[in-house]
């Protein structure tokens, strides 16, 4: 692990080794990795709360974090104050505790959702306090998390809000009167907007913007209506913080080759993508100029595949990696917690034993 790794490649600068990172949530995984070490972890092990969060600061300095997944929307929750809708959650931690069915929609028809005002219905912290919030937070976790690069962020920056409030169906009913539809995006860009400026604020290097856009297949709105409503949205609220001095990296679930360019002509410093996408086009294209947070390897090989299809998508990642000095290795749709313990072990020690440059 080594914070001036992790710096160094999102400023495109040589490093002895290809950078690396996760998203993981296999306990499993982690407490093994810990009790591998003697007695040096066994108190934290009998200790640590459900789910070994107080295990990931030392897991991710044995498994070579350089950098570190974490956006944070401010001190309000939108549920305590507004209508969202729960979409429900399926089963993704170890005993399911993260499973909860879904709720009804508080948006009975899509005439209520184009009257909708984000602004309006959840209103906007106080600025002085919301950049106190957070530099507060991402001190403590920068703190806890030294070998790390830990970025600010920001999760429901527009579409992602979209669907948390008004959930899909009711969404895609809506979008289809596109000159409607984009007032109410722009109400939720103007809520970000105000955290964004606030991170602007804070010590940061780097900031994780994440909008899941898109879905697996593709575009789920017309192209034009991206290019017209969302990507100039996103080009402002970068802007906010590319003039204060942070990198920006964007990140959206799903499949938007389609839209690689578009995002980088909005200001991405970097692109933080899933399998599904290309990693050699990309790398084509943005590789010796950009940063670039994935790999070939998909956690469905990781969870069902055997040992040499995991190193086959290894080895097709770094022929890719060794010439791109912004290249951050990580399984970008994520490690999951029913993942076998002999693959994981057996993905990062294959890596590990590869990844210098």
């Amino acid at each position: 692990m080594s914070y001036k790794i992790g710096i160094d490649t999102i400023n495109l600068r040589s490093t002895p080794r290809i950078a690396h990172t996760e998203y993981l949530f296999a306990e499993k995984v982690i407490r093994h990795v810990l009790s591998e070490q003697g007695d040096k972890y066994k108190e934290l092990l009998s200790h640590s709360n459900l789910h070994g969060e107080g295990l990931r600061a030392p897991f991710s300095d044995l498994w070579d974090y350089d950098f570190l997944w974490y956006t944070n929307d401010g001190p309000l929750n939108w549920a305590n104050v507004g209508r969202v809708t729960d979409l429900g959650h399926s089963e993704y931690i170890e005993n399911g505790d993260d499973k909860r069915s879904e709720k009804s929609c508080p948006f009975s028809t899509p005439e209520e959702v184009l009257a909708f005002d984000a602004v309006k219905e959840f209103g906007l912290p106080d600025s002085n306090e919301l950049v106190k919030y957070y530099q507060q937070q991402h001190s403590n976790i920068q703190n806890a998390n030294p070998n790390q690069v830990v970025p600010g962020g920001y999760y429901k920056t527009l579409v992602s809000g979209a669907i948390d409030i008004f959930g899909w169906d009711m969404l895609l009913m809506a979008a289809a009167e596109q000159d409607r539809f984009e007032r109410v995006l722009d109400s939720i860009f103007q809520l970000s907007l105000h955290h964004y400026k606030a991170w602007a604020k804070t010590s940061i290097e780097v900031f994780l913007s994440h909008d899941d856009m898109v879905w697996t297949a593709g575009a789920f709105m017309h192209p034009d209506f991206y290019r017209r409503v969302i990507f100039p949205r996103y080009q402002q609220l970068w802007a906010v913080l590319k003039n204060a001095g942070k990198k920006v990296i964007y990140c959206s679930d799903g499949t938007w080759t389609e839209f690689v360019d578009d995002i980088v002509d909005a200001g991405a410093d970097g692109l933080l993508f899933e399998p599904t996408m290309s990693l050699k086009l990309v790398a084509e294209r943005y590789g010796k100029t950009h940063v670039l947070l994935a790999s070939q390897v998909d956690c469905r090989t990781l969870t069902f595949g055997t040992k040499d299809e995991i190193a086959a998508e290894i080895d097709a990642t770094l022929e890719v990696a060794m010439d791109c000095p912004g290249l951050i290795f990580s399984i970008a749709n994520h490690i999951p917690a029913n993942v076998p313990l002999e693959n994981a072990l057996f993905y990062f020690d294959y890596l590990r034993a590869r990844w210098s440059r």
